[in-house]
């Protein structure tokens, strides 16, 4: 089963300094049908404007990253971590028994175009903490690149969950697979540009559920940038 989210069907929100997209109920969006799939609870496609940002907030057992698509995101937490993420990296925060924290575009012209994912964590109650990685673009190109892992292989961030983000670029023309192991879940986001899922066809900012699939075909009508989400079977 391949069940298609169209980007136009995504909650939205414009709080004029944050414009939002959220593939599944967030905040003042509610769908009783989209409140995630398996482990995967939230992407949400925010664009904040320059000088503007998420003021200190709390959070509580989520696995929380964050993957820029373009500008810049300045981190600081109650942890003492702090820094500035662009293109080519990636940001992984386990909230744990809890961590305040703030994001800000420190940019004085230019937006910040980001994916925030949230991820349930196996555990409950943990140790909070913060991660930073390269992500180098080039690395994605015509090849499935590991963004988040449990076990931080091949270079990932490390989350607390069975769960495994990838990240690929496709030429136009190209083609990629991918095979979940049985009972496995899967969830595809495009980020850019077009391609079909086992024939699916999907254009960017389109998601799709998977379940009851082994073999996935990619085929990319143009330069594509994809992410996969490998989840474990619901419980």
């Amino acid at each position: 089963m391949i069940q298609l989210r169209p980007s136009a069907e995504r909650g939205y929100a414009d709080h004029g300094w944050l414009r939002a997209k959220h593939s599944f109920s967030f905040a003042n969006y509610y769908d009783p049908a989209e409140m995630g799939w398996g482990a995967l609870r939230v992407i949400n496609e925010d664009r904040v404007a320059p000088g503007q940002g998420f003021g200190t907030h709390g959070h509580r057992d989520m696995e929380i990253v964050t993957y820029i698509l373009s500008g810049a995101l300045e981190h600081k937490d109650s942890l003492g971590h702090g820094g500035v993420i662009r293109r080519g990296e990636v940001q992984r925060m386990s909230a744990g028994k809890g961590i305040m924290h703030s994001e800000f575009n420190p940019l004085p012209d230019e937006e910040t175009h980001l994916l925030q994912i949230w991820i349930e964590p196996a555990q409950r109650g943990t140790r909070a903490s913060y991660e930073q990685q390269a992500l180098p673009v080039e690395e994605m190109r015509g090849r499935w690149r590991l963004v988040a892992s449990p076990d931080g292989a091949e270079g990932s961030t490390t989350i607390g969950q069975d769960a495994r983000l990838w990240a690929s670029v496709l030429a136009p023309g190209e083609r990629a697979e991918y095979r979940l192991a049985a009972g496995r879940l899967g969830y595809v986001q495009v980020v850019s540009g077009q391609l079909s899922i086992n024939g699916q066809n999907l254009a960017a900012g389109d998601g799709a559920k998977i379940a009851d699939e082994t073999q996935l075909e990619f085929l990319a009508g143009e330069e594509t940038e994809i992410l996969l989400f490998d989840l474990p079977p619901v419980a």
